[in-house]
């Protein structure tokens, strides 16, 4: 298994089919179905492609099975913070130990960056996704509701290191 940064040589199409999937499986009876059901599997490939943020991609075998994405924060409220912008992974190995690599990484590269403090935003409703950030350290911040495929859901937003 193998954790780095994205590069101009990688297939924007393959990751990007990673986040479809993982949404697909991952928001399955929160998010409405058809919305997941007409998601496209190259929606995220040009916006990866052109990214200033830091994404990184892990292989095993060679094969894309996971990604994430950091970048300093984007809500004006966290002036000071890092922000997990994203981890997804291919539903196959959702809960078999390969989050946890790619969420130490996303939060070493925030402290290269100088980022002490961090945070994430996750739907109230993806259980698995909050129990994972909660065995890992975060805990819960505030909330705030958005519109996810045409439905009004509550996402939490999590912290790290503020302690």
């Amino acid at each position: 298994m193998q954790i780095r940064k994205i590069t101009k040589t990688d297939d924007f199409n393959a990751i990007s089919r990673i986040y479809a999937l993982s949404w697909k499986a991952a928001y399955k009876n929160i998010v409405p179905q058809q919305f997941l059901d007409e998601l496209p599997e190259n929606r995220w490939a040009d916006i990866l492609k052109n990214s200033t943020y830091d994404n990184f991609v892990m292989t095993l075998d060679g094969e894309y099975i996971g990604t994430s994405g950091v970048c300093p924060a984007r809500d004006e409220d966290m002036a000071g913070w890092g922000e997990i912008m994203s981890i997804y992974l291919l539903p196959e190995y959702f809960g078999k130990g390969y989050g946890k690599p790619l969420l130490d990484n996303s939060i070493s590269v925030l402290s290269e960056m100088g980022y002490d403090k961090v945070y994430l935003w996750v739907l109230e409703q993806n259980v698995m996704a909050r129990r994972f950030y909660e065995k890992n350290g975060f805990v819960v911040l505030d909330e705030k509701m958005e519109n996810v495929g045409g439905v009004e859901l509550m996402s939490v937003r999590y912290g790290y290191g503020q302690n």
